[in-house]
């Protein structure tokens, strides 16, 4: 409503509220647009003020200041005619946690007292909770206390911190640690000011706000479940282009009233909370339900993963606590995951969400143990005795305050595998189980009611992923209504009577076969006469057969597609108004009886009637088929069976009964069957008897009884009791295919069963399992193999070979790995009850896809003891290996997206999409055809779809999509692409040289020329700021720059593009990130030249030798180009930017090492303009999406920005004081800006300046106080007198070289640190060796001492002859031993002698490299890494094609030729030839490495290899008398031979007459000699001092 008192002022828009009481006094206010409500009340009816302070953050005063200025002359105005307006101060601060702090309070409190602030001053805090908790303390203690006023300004501030009175700073020693109880006079909620949080943020506070409904009122859960998109809709709504919708309640959506509703009641119930427990004594403690675990996920995860994001997953897991006590049901849980998700929020801690924010490198830190000793200080334990709210049901908790809960069932739910131990004697156990509905059942309920007409009553009904996936297919095709009853127990469904309508986006079915199966046939009753309907599915669904059953719909007249894969989904249907004909129809049913039963269930619904004959052979799994007719009885349409394997359906329409109870799952109902047949206890199951409609209910009677069991089995239910302790009996054969789920079950018991007369158990009639979730038959015969069970995989079956339980006894717990498979992970938790040791299930989580509360039953109902497990990692070969979030590449048309997805995709092992060609296959035109036809706009919204398919749906995981150059032309594109990367993928943009692009595109016109402009610099120019919205990473693509000439390509640059580019996606998809081992000292080189390139080709090399890590100093690059220069000038800060790019792009083009990217200010010592903040703030912006390893930050306003958005990049925070005189070691500024710091850095670097020595002491007592691996802190001083701090440095000291000038006052070297740290008893010498006989002539003594004298290092390199290993047991035990090489004849004899080898070793199967590492003895292998070496130079100087399309030859089949494989593998080299002498030999090698590549086969003779044309040839044998042909050097190649005397073999002087490049032995030599030292001394080699000593010796000797 407006007000106007006085002419001279505008109206006020005073809004309509809602008042919410909190400590006896109405003072939360809600609504929308509250600015001149807010001033009016203000003035109206709280003390009058003579100041007004408003304290916000510089965002927030961007978006509100002028408006609350403006509105407080406004209100003045018109509360106050007449009378002078009291003064209006703001304070701006920096936004972020490193504001909320003792020293910004200090600040705030000194500038008001500057101001002349009295008591009767108001305070008001215009923010989140950072700001809400500061300026609460600031009022609280000013003058003993002001009044202040809360606008909050994120939902999460709204519902949770602003209601209290709690206020508080950080402080160095944890988050609120000082502070104090203040309540604000007013808070007011403006629902509009929620328009402008980014959708993660409102998603942040819905935490809080289910959290709330969840532990006080099931009626606005309820309403929460039900409106997650109208709650989103309202809060775009709120300030939409500016209009006031929502200012009165006239003029407010449903939407809006909804939004107002579900806050207002979250706020309501914190303030009764904090009325009735205002101190925190009990009552108040409900609020903390999710937050005691997800604190600790918290504190190990932020600040990438937000509070309100861990307070969900801590909901559910705490959930899982009440379910696990018995106090909450499986629904109830799965209600409150649902409706978390719903709102775009986690509810797993490996959630996809989380997965894509912190990579998985980062998630491994989440450990049970870890969050254990978090939640111990957490401070709401009470003693050592942890608290959670237990919740009953939702909206009602256990007791009215926290519960005491042990650590152990906490453990439990957080760990990520579980331990099974051995159940102790249970024979007068007996015990009832009810299993979950069955999912079969399920499903076939959901679709015949959806089908069929009036409502129907679904009780018991599975809550799982697959039956959600069903029903909400169903409701896209406008098939049936649904809503939840009974506490989400009953759904109720409302059918439509086959009346269904095509959906407005494609059927996204996950991994969940059965809906897959059933709704490719249901699609084709939409009544539509034209468009299509697309089925799909992730990428395992893929892969699953659908082939036979298309084929039939197909040839009844259906129009079905296939978009990729023949034979499997995604399906395109194509609608013509003719539904599903019926009639005759044939289908193989060997396969899957779940296409007959698709058929059957949407026969009715067929033009004529349909009769279904079932031909190919064998019906696999008849009782399914049963199961699905009986059913269809049940809903009024009754199936006539014809003939064994025909059947009649008449044509006609479901009638819904008012009420269906799903029967229980059989096969889940085996698990605790197969419990009493093991441990010789008795269990019933209530529901599930011989009038089953599943066939897995004869298990009891066909499976156990004959194994041993007394079986008693009614109609409606079963009880089976086992014979004594491993007494079962072995089934000589038994046919499982009525059952086949339930096999996994039969194969554990089996492993045991050791009666009978040959003790195997044979079960067949299972061919499909092999294309279930994973291949089950496989994974089984891996799984019992960790048992000691020998196993036999067949087609159709598997054979058992059981052991005694006492053999069983004697193995160590194996560690059981689940293929993210149920019933493998319940399979095994059975057979884990009679193990002595127990086993450990390494997925616990996979049973929820049909019985997420197994272990419960498990542990509570059973008995089996259990407890969480963390389970180590484990390499290994899954049959369905999880997928990653899809890569994603834009930039223009010719930049090279195609030749480099593809190179990324081979070596991701992902797959390769390209936009275009995807495109042209949905819509069966090509590019050109669609644009000529019906022009560029049709082509654009074709690329949309197209591009949502892709990114949401059918590519979403597991594959590199290149896309169009005019992708991001469309703003709805751009922002799926931005969506995209919200979830946590890499939308990288290749940056083009244009010169390059144009000269490509003025010779290619396979794509017609863009419409509105024919010159494509404007193009590009138009595109950029587009491109740059659209991506998160991005990558410079300049043959150029290796040449030094803009206009022309280096010599080998695209092998250096490709390379790099591979890199970027590793370190972008958190697979390598490429960073500095911090455990132990550790260096990084400062470049401080104006240019890169006066590093090249030579210095580089030699001053990065003994780092780590490389830092580009930005702010010391450009010289003259720059000098001078405005870098305010937005043309000079694009030329610089530029320019950086390109010397970033070609150090990363020189050098592996990770980059540390600087950009000093003149203000802490460096040369960067401290007024060109903008273009700084960019700099730092740009170095995360370049992929730099590290970005140094200085610890000001800006920092909190850069480290929000640092993606796989780590910040390191840093402060520089240069004069020493504000960074001294022992105050307490040095504690505060090492919190600062640790607030917006991964890395903190406090840098100070040294006055006396005394400095140095206590630099040092600084370092050992607050320096860990997990916070690791750079701290030193600079200046001559510093250099000992320098030397003392716990890691990443920068360091400088003699061909370097140093970047700061008193920095030193690698190697005169070295020696220093020798000095000091630091560096212990250690002495390094080579084993073998005979090596007196070895050039390694040599090349190694070469390398410890150039790094200062003190150790030396010596021989050690032996005959035999055993001599050399003294050397590996004693102290001073640091490593060794390993040559013939000890490669293979000294593993025997080591602790752990490396995979390479391994598959090698030899060792070449002693490694000392924790006080292991490390078996490594170099040989292979020297020979990758050579090839890639070789590669670079001969300009040979790319390994990933060539041919290659090895010569020899010794123990050399092992490595060479290995590394023609690592270089991903797809086609190799063996050549020699002894062809079983090589045909030997050729069978155990033939896995590793395409084709690998055996040559008789190098005239017959000459055919293949290889174009890299290894000679691994030294026999000077081989006869090598001129003909296999046809083509432009390079020759390696690993023999090093003479130094031209027969090899290399054929192929050097030829003009192939070579490559001599000495060269790999050195090369794996390189290897050997960085694996030693974990720092780049000084390789020219190693390979001059080298060359030294083997020049003067041969």
């Amino acid at each position: 409503m407006s007000t106007d008192s006085s002419s001279n002022a505008r109206s006020l828009q005073i809004a309509e509220v809602e008042r919410i009481s909190i400590l006896g006094s109405e003072s939360i206010v809600c609504g929308f647009h509250l600015v001149d409500y807010i001033w009016t009340d203000i003035f109206t009816n709280l003390a009058a003020a003579s100041t007004y302070v408003l304290i916000t953050d510089t965002n927030l005063a961007a978006l509100y200041a002028d408006k609350y200025k403006e509105g407080f002359t406004a209100a003045w105005a018109h509360v106050r005619p007449g009378v002078a307006a009291p003064r209006l101060l703001v304070r701006v601060l920096p936004p972020g946690e490193t504001s909320k702090s003792r020293a910004t309070k200090s600040e705030i409190e000194d500038w008001m007292l500057a101001q002349k602030c009295t008591r009767d001053t108001l305070v008001m805090a215009l923010g989140g909770g950072v700001i809400g908790d500061l300026v609460g303390f600031v009022a609280a203690t000013f003058m003993r206390g002001v009044p202040f006023v809360q606008v909050p300004t994120s939902l999460l501030a709204m519902v949770d911190s602003s209601i209290g009175g709690k206020t508080a700073v950080d402080t160095p020693a944890g988050k609120n640690l000082v502070g104090s109880f203040w309540q604000p006079k007013r808070i007011f909620m403006d629902m509009a000011v929620l328009s402008t949080l980014p959708p993660r943020e409102f998603s942040n506070g819905m935490a809080e706000v289910v959290k709330t409904a969840a532990i006080w009122t099931a009626e606005e859960f309820d309403v929460l479940e039900a409106g997650a998109e109208d709650i989103r809709a309202a809060v775009l709504e709120g300030q939409k282009d500016g209009h006031m919708a929502g200012l009165t309640i006239a003029s407010r959506s449903e939407a809006q009233s909804l939004l107002l509703r579900v806050i207002s009641a979250s706020a309501r119930v914190k303030a009764y909370v904090v009325t009735h427990d205002e101190r925190e004594s009990g009552m108040r403690g409900l609020l903390n339900f999710g937050h005691t675990i997800g604190h600790a996920i918290e504190a190990v995860l932020s600040p990438q993963v937000l509070h309100g994001e861990c307070v969900a997953v801590g909901c559910v897991l705490e959930a899982e606590v009440a379910r696990r006590m018995g106090h909450l049901g499986d629904v109830s849980v799965a209600r409150l995951a649902r409706c978390l998700r719903a709102y775009g929020l986690p509810t797993a801690m490996d959630d996809a969400i989380i997965r894509g924010l912190v990579g998985e490198e980062r998630l491994r830190e989440l450990r049970p143990q870890r969050l254990m000793d978090v939640m111990s200080v957490d401070k709401k334990t009470v003693g050592s005795q942890k608290r959670l709210v237990v919740l009953k049901r939702l909206g009602e908790t256990l007791e009215m305050k926290p519960t005491n809960i042990d650590d152990s069932l906490i453990l439990e739910v957080v760990s990520e595998g579980v331990r099974v131990n051995a159940v102790a004697d249970v024979t007068q156990q007996a015990v009832t189980v009810v299993p979950p509905g069955s999912k079969s059942i399920s499903n076939r309920a959901l679709q015949l009611a959806a089908l069929g007409r009036g409502t129907c009553r679904i009780r018991n009904l599975l809550h799982s992923d697959d039956t959600q996936v069903m029903l909400a297919a169903l409701q896209a095709m406008g098939a049936c209504s649904v809503a939840w009853e009974d506490d989400g127990a009953t759904l109720v469904v409302t059918g439509n009577g086959g009346q269904l309508q095509r959906p407005d986006a494609e059927l996204y079915l996950g991994n969940a076969g059965t809906a897959a199966r059933f709704l490719s046939t249901t699609v084709n009753l939409i009544d539509a006469r034209d468009g299509s309907s697309v089925l799909t599915g992730n990428a395992r669904m893929k892969l699953r057969p659908s082939g036979p059953l298309v084929d039939a719909l197909r040839a009844n007249g259906c129009g079905i597609e296939y978009l990729e894969r023949e034979g499997s989904l995604p399906l395109r249907v194509q609608h013509t108004g003719r539904g599903f004909p019926g009639g005759h129809i044939q289908l193989a049913a060997s396969i899957s009886s779940q296409y007959v039963s698709s058929i059957l269930l949407c026969a009715p619904y067929a033009q004529e009637p349909v009769r279904l004959e079932l031909v190919g052979g064998k019906v696999i799994s008849q009782l399914y088929i049963d199961m699905t007719i009986a059913m269809m009885a049940q809903f009024g349409c009754h199936v006539e069976r014809i003939s064994p394997n025909e059947y009649l359906i008449p044509t006609g329409a479901y009638e819904n009964p008012a009420e269906y109870v799903v029967e229980s799952d059989a096969s889940s109902a085996t698990y605790p069957l197969a419990f009493a047949a093991i441990t010789g206890s008795t269990c019933t199951v209530p529901n599930i008897g011989s009038a089953s409609l599943q066939g897995d209910a004869r298990f009891a009677v066909d499976v156990l009884r004959p194994m041993g069991c007394t079986v008693e089995q009614t109609a409606t239910s079963t009880t089976v009791t086992g014979p004594p302790r491993g007494q079962l009996r072995a089934l000589a054969e038994i046919d499982m295919e009525p059952m086949t789920d339930a096999f996994l079950t039969a194969a554990v018991l089996a492993a045991v069963a050791a009666g009978g007369e040959d003790r195997v158990t044979r079960i067949r009639g299972i061919a499909n399992q092999h294309v279930k979730e994973c291949d089950r038959i496989e994974a089984m015969c891996t799984e019992l193999g960790k048992f000691g069970v020998e196993t036999e995989n067949l087609a159709d079956g598997i054979n058992v070979h059981a052991r005694v339980l006492s053999e069983l006894e004697a193995s160590e717990a194996p560690s059981v790995h689940c293929y993210d498979d149920h019933r493998v992970a319940m399979s095994f938790s059975v057979l884990a009850c009679v193990v002595q040791s127990g086993a450990e299930i390494r997925e616990r989580r996979c049973v929820g896809k049909t019985w997420p509360s197994w272990w419960d039953v498990l542990a509570r109902d059973l008995g089996a003891p259990i407890s969480g497990s963390d389970p180590a990692f484990e390499a290994h070969s899954d049959p369905v290996k999880a997928d990653a979030t899809s890569v994603v590449l834009i930039g223009m048309r010719g930049v090279g997206k195609t030749t480099l997805g593809r190179a990324a995709a081979v070596a991701l092992n992902r797959e390769f999409v390209d936009l275009d060609d995807f495109l042209e296959r949905q819509v069966g035109q090509t590019i050109p055809e669609i644009i000529n036809r019906d022009g560029w706009a049709a082509f654009r919204s074709h690329e949309t779809q197209v591009l949502r398919t892709a990114l949401t749906q059918a590519h979403a995981t597991g594959a590199v999509i290149a896309c169009g150059g005019g992708v991001i032309e469309s703003a709805e594109n751009r922002e799926q692409l931005r969506a995209h990367v919200a979830r946590g993928a890499a939308v990288i943009c290749l940056t083009p040289n244009m010169e390059h692009v144009a000269e490509y595109l003025s010779r290619d016109k396979t794509r017609p020329a863009y419409a509105v402009t024919s010159d494509i610099h404007e193009v590009y120019a138009r595109r950029l700021p587009l491109y740059a919205e659209s991506c998160n990473y991005e990558y410079l693509v300049d043959k150029s720059l290796l040449s030094g000439d803009e206009n022309s390509e280096g010599h080998g640059a695209w092998t250096l593009i490709e390379r790099d580019f591979i890199r970027l996606v590793q370190f972008a998809t958190g697979r390598e990130l490429n960073r500095v081992d911090l455990n132990g000292p550790s260096f990084f080189v400062s470049l401080t030249a104006p240019s890169v390139r006066e590093y090249l080709p030579t210095k580089l090399e030699a001053l990065t030798a003994g780092a780590q890590a490389i830092e580009l100093r930005v702010d010391l690059l450009g010289g003259s180009e720059f000098a001078g220069a405005d870098f305010n000038d937005a043309q000079v800060a694009a030329s610089f930017s530029a320019f950086v790019h390109k010397q970033f792009a070609l150090l990363r083009h020189n050098s592996r090492l990770p980059i540390v990217f600087t950009v000093r200010t003149q203000l802490q010592g460096g040369a960067f303009p401290a007024s060109a903040d903008t273009l700084r703030l960019q700099l730092l912006r740009n170095a995360v999406q370049w992929g730099a390893e590290y970005v140094d930050v200085e610890v000001d306003a800006k920092a909190p920005a850069v480290f929000a958005k640092r993606q796989n990049s780590m910040v390191i925070a840093s402060y520089h004081d240069t004069t020493g005189e504000k960074l001294q070691w022992d105050s307490e500024f040095a504690a505060e800006i090492l919190a600062r710091a640790r607030a917006c850095g991964d890395i903190v670097k406090l840098i100070s300046f040294a006055r006396s020595w005394s400095d140095n002491t206590k630099c040092q007592q600084f370092v050992q106080q607050h320096h860990s691996t997990t916070s690791p802190l750079i701290a030193l001083n600079m200046g001559y007198t510093g250099q000992m701090s320098r030397v003392l440095c716990p890691c990443l000291t920068p360091v400088t070289h003699p061909l370097l000038a140093a970047a700061a006052p008193g920095q030193i070297s690698v190697r005169q640190i070295h020696q220093a740290r020798s000095l000091l008893g630091l560096l212990p010498a250690q002495q390094f060796y080579l084993f073998g006989t005979p090596i007196q002539h070895s050039p390694s003594p040599c090349m190694h001492n070469a390398a410890f004298a150039s790094l200062g290092l003190p150790h030396t390199y010596e021989l050690k002859e032996t005959a035999t290993v055993d001599e050399l047991l003294p050397v590996l035990a004693h102290a001073s031993f640091g490593g060794a090489s390993v040559t013939i004849p000890h490669k293979q004899t000294i593993i025997p002698l080591l602790d752990t080898l490396s995979p390479a070793a391994q598959r090698i199967r030899a060792v070449n490299t002693v490694i000392v590492r924790d006080g292991q003895l490390y078996g490594d292998n170099t040989d292979y890494l020297g020979i990758v070496g050579c090839l890639q130079q070789a590669q670079l100087s001969a300009h040979t094609p790319a390994f990933t399309e060539s041919v290659a030859l090895v010569i020899g089949a010794g123990g050399t030729a092992r490595a060479a494989l290995f590394a023609l593998h690592t270089l991903r080299v797809p086609h190799v030839l063996i050549y020699n002498r002894t062809q079983e030999r090589a045909q030997t090698l050729c069978d155990e490495f033939s896995s590793l590549f395409s084709t690998l086969s055996v040559t008789d003779s190098l005239d017959a290899a000459s055919s293949k044309q290889p174009t890299y040839i290894v000679g691994t044998i030294p026999a000077s008398d081989l006869c090598v042909p001129d003909s296999l050097f046809n083509v432009r190649g390079v020759a390696l031979d690993m023999a090093y005397k003479p130094k031209w073999t027969p090899l290399l002087e054929s192929a050097s007459r030829r003009s192939w490049h070579t490559v001599h032995g000495v060269s790999v030599l050195i090369e794996q000699g390189i290897h050997q030292m960085e694996k030693w001394t974990r720092a780049v080699a000084p390789a020219r001092a190693m390979g001059d000593a080298v060359l030294a010796k083997y020049n003067s000797e041969f």
